[in-house]
């Protein structure tokens, strides 16, 4: 089973939101989509100081079985990328919360993340999948 981690909020289409200390936004995909997913072997993010939108393509996922695009929790401007995923985009499958994070974003309104899923709403999600 897929874990799912209680503190973060979560879209139906798989990435994971987390605020962290200063109010910025670290976003990715969950455990769940890295094992549906397959062996990553491709990670693009958007580019640092790039707008991003809520529900819009934020970058995109490519494994070994599909092609997969990221979609923003929030609206806001991206202030850092995982550059290490460049070389290692295996890390998503490795540690998909804790090193394979994708980006982080600087959000307009971190209100929006209230529209996103619980862990709980999302663990039923993976469960009817």
């Amino acid at each position: 089973m897929s874990e799912v981690r209680p503190e973060l909020k979560y879209l139906s289409s798989h990435e994971w939101a987390r605020v962290e200390e200063d109010g910025t936004v670290t976003i990715g995909i969950s455990d769940h989509a890295q094992q549906a997913l397959g062996d990553v072997v491709y990670v693009e993010t958007p580019e640092v100081g790039s707008s991003v939108s809520i529900g819009e393509e934020a970058g995109v996922v490519e494994s070994v079985k599909a092609a997969s695009d990221i979609y923003s929790p929030v609206t806001g401007e991206v202030i850092a990328v995982n550059e290490a995923l460049e070389d290692a985009p295996e890390t998503v499958n490795e540690s998909p919360y804790d090193e394979g994070w994708f980006f982080k974003v600087k959000p307009t309104d971190v209100a929006e993340l209230d529209a996103a899923l619980s862990a709980a709403d999302y663990q039923a999600v993976c469960d009817d999948e």
